[in-house]
């Protein structure tokens, strides 16, 4: 008799997830998708508004969701957090841009940064990942990265430094953590349309720029993000572990 495999589950019920950066745009969107999975979703945010604007529409859909005020760039309140809740998913969608010529960059621009994108993210990781092996159960944190954290972009040298940073920063910790079954991955999106990018896309320049770059011949939606959180999420992504999944049509390509 033929035994033939089975596809691992998507399903996330049972399992909590910190999603920062969750009161609109990638962010948002990774909340939905983790909490339409079954997750019990913690949505992070400073934006209070916002975030209890999407809490709210999100149990209104029947998720299960809860909103939490939150300064990821605090470590004094991001450390006790990740060790009083241990998460077996954690998504980083918080970053900032500080874009324009290099040679006009200032201190302040490239420590806003690189605190939010890198150091933040590297301590979120560290405290999300401690709290998992010390409960001795596997674990999956996601960072959304960016295509710019492995090519270069025009008036984006401090926002690829970012990323090019925390890419290799993913790949130490999926060396150091992998035994422990934790698990840590980025997603790299293309020019996603949100708020925060429409001023790009008012700028006919960038936006040629932009519409030339990516071979599929569209700019990305929320929507073109939400099934890769939620499949490095699962199991069904259990072998994958200090990688980077680029949804990005095509712009790395060449």
């Amino acid at each position: 008799m033929t035994h033939l495999p089975r596809t691992p589950t998507f399903s996330l019920t049972g399992k909590t997830a910190l999603v920062t950066g969750a009161s609109s745009g990638i962010g948002q969107g990774c909340a939905v998708a983790l909490a339409e999975a079954g997750a019990h979703v913690v949505c992070a945010a400073r934006g209070v508004e916002k975030l209890e604007s999407t809490v709210s529409a999100m149990r209104g859909a029947g998720m299960k969701a809860e909103a939490l005020a939150l300064d990821q760039g605090d470590l004094a309140v991001l450390e006790p957090l990740l060790a009083d809740r241990s998460f077996d998913v954690v998504v980083n969608s918080a970053g900032l841009a500080r874009h324009g010529p290099a040679l006009e960059t200032t201190p302040e621009d490239y420590d806003a940064a690189m605190g939010l994108n890198l150091r933040s993210a590297y301590f979120l990781s560290a405290y999300a990942a401690k709290a998992m092996i010390s409960a001795g159960k596997p674990g999956s944190i996601i960072h959304i990265s960016s295509q710019m954290g492995h090519v270069g972009g025009v008036d984006r040298a401090v926002y690829c430094a970012s990323k090019h940073g925390l890419e290799g920063m993913v790949k130490a910790m999926a060396v150091e953590w992998g035994p422990a079954q934790v698990r840590i991955n980025t997603v790299c999106p293309t020019f996603i349309r949100t708020p925060l990018t429409q001023s790009t896309f008012d700028n006919p320049d960038r936006a040629a720029w932009i519409k030339e770059k990516i071979k599929l011949g569209r700019v990305g939606e929320v929507e073109d993000i939400m099934g890769a959180v939620l499949y490095l999420a699962s199991d069904a992504a259990a072998l994958v572990t200090g990688t980077s999944m680029l949804i990005d049509g095509g712009w790395t390509a060449d």
